[in-house]
């Protein structure tokens, strides 16, 4: 089992249903990606007290271990660093009883946008709510 990073907030849960796992019959990481890139967009969201973001990168992705029907999982994230226009944050997903990981992302950068869908400053250097 690989520790889990103290400064990780584990804001969200979502429990393995039949519709979420793969041929194999675990966690398809489709599935596990999308609530991951939606769990970031809320965090982000409120990170910065505007909701105008696109997800702009996303690292490498580490899958640990995996999960099965009837697992409970939780979506951790942390702010790593405010940009001008950006935000990027780190990822954790795990298992909420074993807390065994499933999958990492060190970086995912979000870009706040005016209203013609160009960057525009966000003006935040420290979380606007948490």
């Amino acid at each position: 089992m690989l520790e889990t990073d103290p400064k990780m907030r584990f804001f969200s849960r979502k429990i393995i249903k039949p519709q979420d796992l793969n041929a194999h019959g675990t966690l398809f990481g489709g599935t596990v990606l999308a609530w991951v890139d939606e769990e970031a967009a809320i965090y982000v969201t409120c990170q910065l007290g505007s909701g105008n973001i696109v997800t702009k990168f996303m690292s490498e992705i580490d899958f640990v271990s995996s999960a099965e029907l009837g697992d409970i999982i939780e979506i951790g994230m942390e702010t790593v660093k405010f940009g001008k226009s950006s935000i990027t944050i780190k990822c954790e997903v795990r298992n909420k009883f074993t807390h065994d990981v499933i999958i990492r992302i060190d970086k995912i950068v979000f870009v706040h946008l005016d209203e013609n869908n160009r960057p525009k400053a966000h003006g935040v250097t420290e979380p606007v709510n948490d």
